[in-house]
């Protein structure tokens, strides 16, 4: 069986890869990818996914050699001219008074296609600019609709923590992200500290919520309510680090705590956890790739290329100007000859 790589392209679009000719790659080197009605430039990510594809009979993409020089020099060449595809793109938006935000286009390595990415408040019906860019191009154009997330994620920058956006590192895939998992960790719920570049809720709001949501299994509900030496009290807050609990009395003060002085007060009523599933289920606050899926792209600069876009279940619509257009709920996919 070929060994199957994963190789990242442009904006962090990863896809698997066969390689036939079994040839002895290391991860960071540039290869040419055989993929659909053509050839790209990526670097090998991973050297065996064999483990985590389960129909590797289904991949299409294939290695054909790794890069030279002259490859590389060629893919600057691109990058410039992707920079004066942007500016034409965005003047012709502007002339077909489009609702719409250019973030990145990509060229294909043997110039056959030019894709360009962009955000929208809703859906465009960019059909005419699609047929003025193919006409001034020559080249085949797509062009994709993404949310602010994975627009965030392919262009890059720093967190507020000072590193690189995880977006941009590590994460492969977005997951839905809620207030309820700030309310879990005590943090507080003002928006510009809970929002990111992309402002959204940030991605690591859910790095730590698996051991917070095991180790508050010790601990009373929130909103429970107890009989305490001084009279009924609410529990408020509940600090796992330090294992105290804080109560509101009705008079407005407070006291805690501990778990052992707690287990001798009689609880007068238990509230109702909310599950995380549940909530989650019901308030969706990150708007893009609520599924947990994502356009999974990674920042790459202008002298290296890309990783893996989510490709819709396209609807077809004929067309009898030729251009094909695919539309489906979270993404505006359309392409032209």
């Amino acid at each position: 069986m070929d060994t199957i790589l994963e190789v990242e392209f442009k904006g962090g679009r990863t896809e698997a890869c066969l390689n036939p000719m079994e040839f002895p790659f290391e991860v960071g080197d540039y290869v040419l990818v055989e993929i659909d009605k053509g050839e790209h430039l990526g670097r090998i990510a991973h050297l065996d996914l064999k483990s985590k594809i389960k129909n590797p009979e289904e991949i299409q993409f294939k290695v054909l050699r790794k890069a030279l020089v002259k490859d590389l020099q060629t893919f600057k060449e691109i990058c410039c001219r992707e920079q004066e595809s942007m500016k034409i793109c965005k003047r012709k938006v502007l002339e077909h008074n489009l609702p719409m935000k250019l973030v990145d286009v990509e060229y294909q390595f043997d110039l056959r296609k030019l894709t360009f990415y962009f955000t929208a408040e809703g859906r465009v019906d960019f059909r005419e600019l699609v047929k003025d860019l193919a006409a001034h191009f020559k080249v085949r154009i797509e062009l994709r609709q993404i949310g602010v997330r994975d627009e965030t994620k392919r262009l890059g920058g720093l967190g507020i923590c000072g590193l690189q956006l995880c977006c941009t590192t590590f994460l492969e895939h977005f997951c839905p992200i809620t207030t309820q998992m700030a309310k879990l960790q005590n943090l507080s719920l003002n928006p510009q500290k809970l929002s990111g570049t992309c402002g959204r809720l940030k991605c690591c709001l859910k790095y730590e919520i698996d051991s917070y949501q095991e180790e508050l299994q010790h601990y009373p509900t929130r909103e429970s309510i107890y009989q305490t030496p001084r009279g009924e009290a609410v529990v408020e807050k509940i600090d796992i680090f330090t294992g105290m609990i804080y109560m509101k009395f009705p008079s407005g003060e407070w006291e805690r705590f501990n778990l052992t002085e707690l287990s001798q007060m009689k609880c007068l009523k238990e509230a109702e956890p909310i599950p995380l599933e549940d909530f989650s289920s019901r308030h969706h606050e990150n708007g893009d790739s609520e599924n947990g899926n994502s356009n999974n792209y990674r920042k790459w600069n202008n002298s290296i290329p890309p990783k893996k876009d989510r490709e819709p279940d396209p609807v077809e619509t004929e067309n009898p100007d030729n251009t094909e257009h695919h539309q489906d709920n979270s993404e505006n996919h359309t392409e032209g000859n």
